[in-house]
């Protein structure tokens, strides 16, 4: 695979999760994100939960290690489960929970968002922070919406359009690497059509992928490299890796990741 196309699924799933534990933070975003899109959500008080002590169940899908979801589980008196594919990012997961002491009330399992464990109209909120890409949008918003309960809510990040046109080398980029991208006007098409209210989408700032993602995984990438000299494919993933922060700070102004929060209104 060359390192100006493909996408990041084509590397060694195990080399990828290793690497992604060195970060903080798997994907961009912020606390201050996660908060901002949290005002939106209401609890069964009907105010909003940020900062609210109502408890209600909670998944966050494509968890990773926890950065976004210890968040919540300060800001809210939400059970949540965390479920992710890596049993290494779980194990972090839930040495995160203990570490900020609401493992009462957070707790990580394995598993595949093609097949959450959840029963039907369980879930009063579902949460994936740069991760409902591995599944698809509109999959993800449809599949997963049997599980909330009515007026449950979804909330979501996903890379996006901020024109109609674009340059060629990012237009190539992210159609190898995700063809569901699309303008917000399109997703929150697809939100509506599978059984939501839109109730809100807002872009990501720019802190979000340079000071929060980018900048971090600088030192990542060096050690790890360390731990993998002479490595073809780990160079490799790393070269994939640095080419895409090279290419956002060419393009950021075309695209970038987008909060998306619907709120389930029907059986």
């Amino acid at each position: 695979m060359s390192e100006k196309n493909g996408s990041i699924y084509a590397f060694d799933y195990t080399m990828i999760c290793e690497y992604f534990a060195l970060l903080k933070r798997q994907g961009p975003g912020s606390p201050e994100a996660t908060l901002r899109a949290l005002e939106f959500i209401e609890g069964p008080d009907r105010k909003p939960l940020s900062g609210s002590m109502v408890p209600i169940q909670a998944a966050d899908v494509g968890c990773g290690t926890g950065g976004q979801t210890m968040i919540l589980a300060e800001h809210t008196a939400a059970r949540i489960t965390g479920i992710d594919l890596s049993p290494q990012f779980i194990g972090l997961f839930n040495e995160n929970a203990a570490a900020h002491n609401v493992q009462g009330r957070v707790h990580g399992i394995t598993g595949t968002m093609e097949r959450l464990p959840f029963e039907k109209e369980s879930l009063d909120l579902i949460w994936a922070e740069g991760s409902i890409a591995h599944i698809g949008f509109e999959r993800g918003v449809n599949e997963w919406r049997p599980l909330l309960k009515t007026g449950g809510y979804i909330a979501v990040t996903d890379a996006t359009w901020f024109t109609d046109e674009r340059p060629q080398e990012i237009a190539a980029f992210w159609n190898d690497a995700y063809p569901e991208i699309g303008t917000t006007a399109v997703k929150t098409a697809r939100l509506q059509k599978a059984g939501y209210m839109p109730v809100a989408a807002f872009a990501l700032p720019e802190t979000c992928w340079t000071d929060n993602y980018f900048t971090p995984a600088v030192e990542a990438r060096q050690q790890f490299l360390k731990k993998h000299p002479g490595d073809k494919a780990a160079a490799e993933l790393m070269r994939f890796q640095q080419h895409e922060a090279e290419l956002y700070e060419k393009y950021k102004q075309y695209y970038g990741y987008v909060f998306y929060i619907g709120k389930k209104l029907r059986p």
